[in-house]
């Protein structure tokens, strides 16, 4: 366990609830409060390498939280708990923030009339800034075009689709971007589907 000293004010605040509310009230009360402070803003600052840094701090929490070993991996945890990690939740963000908006996003069919299998997917437009290319509206559209099909055919269902989606990622609980974009859409997952 880290010295008190050594610890950021928002570990601090977990370890000094912890030793006065019981383990259970503090899950649920400790954890909305860490989540809204996480989430808040995430589609902005979700890709900057800040991030990995707030990340590393949640695990930190969670490790605090569970008692859990410095060295242990925390994806069990944050599969059993069902606590969506940082990037899991910038891309829970990111998707919602494109279904919401609808509007502002063109589809591939919309572009060209040309029957391909992206055709149903978002048009990425083509930019050299890295700034745009990084942005909230970009990212949106890379990260829902790389989810699985059988959760972008729930898209018109938001209520089903928000729990299908978020027991998706709860499942994945994904560490960073890369691994999202790696995740290839298996058919043994069937669990997630009911």
């Amino acid at each position: 366990m880290l010295e008190t000293k050594h610890r950021t004010g928002t570990e601090q605040n977990v370890h000094c609830m912890l030793c006065t509310e019981e383990h259970k009230t503090y899950s649920t009360n400790g954890h909305a409060h860490i989540h809204s402070i996480i989430s808040y803003g995430i589609i902005f600052g979700g890709s900057s390498s800040f991030a990995n840094k707030v990340f590393i701090i949640q695990k930190k929490i969670i490790r605090i939280i569970t008692n859990t070993r410095p060295r242990d991996s925390c994806r069990e945890v944050f599969k059993s708990m069902e606590i969506l990690t940082l990037h899991s939740q910038y891309i829970y963000s990111l998707v919602l923030y494109t279904i919401d908006n609808k509007h502002l996003f063109d589809t591939n069919n919309e572009i060209h009339k040309y029957k391909t299998r992206n055709n149903n997917n978002l048009h990425r437009r083509i930019a050299n800034l890295s700034k745009f290319n990084k942005g909230a509206y970009i990212s949106g559209i890379k990260v829902s075009n790389h989810l699985p099909q059988y959760i972008k055919a729930l898209t018109n269902d938001h209520k089903y689709f928000k729990s299908t989606f978020k027991r998706f990622l709860y499942h994945h609980s994904f560490y960073s971007m890369n691994e999202y974009y790696e995740y290839k859409e298996d058919r043994r997952i069937q669990t997630l589907r009911g």
